[in-house]
């Protein structure tokens, strides 16, 4: 029986990855936690205490395609700062979108990483 989401996995070259690291980091507000001394390189970043996302190499330094269409839309994070989290885009110049779902109610922000990937923050306090 699944009980729930543990986290995901970007795998990229290591420039990539860097700077995936840091848009996680410094736009999501994710942060760099504890991960097992595993032969590839990569990190483990948290929301709280829970690891959410995994950075990872890609062998042989292999290039992934960036801005492809896929199956993948998105990943949602829930999130506190609805204000604090569209100054912050507004301010680095990212693209993105709000919406609003009464009906089961939430605000929305969507809006994209550095190579494409869908995200999601979900938040609902009033």
């Amino acid at each position: 029986m699944i009980q729930g989401l543990n986290h995901y996995n970007l795998r990229s070259d290591p420039e990539t990855m860097e700077a995936l690291k840091e848009f996680y980091v410094s736009i999501v507000g994710l942060s760099v936690g504890n991960r097992p001394p595993f032969e590839s390189n990569g990190y483990w970043l948290y929301a709280g205490d829970k690891d959410v996302l995994h950075l990872s190499e890609t062998k042989g330094n292999a290039k992934k395609q960036h801005h492809v269409d896929s199956t993948f839309d998105h990943m949602a994070f829930s999130a506190v700062g609805l204000d604090f989290f569209s100054k912050k885009l507004k301010d680095n110049n990212i693209d993105f979108y709000y919406r609003e779902v009464p009906e089961i109610g939430t605000k929305q922000i969507f809006f994209k990483d550095i190579v494409g990937n869908g995200i999601e923050l979900i938040f609902t306090e009033s």
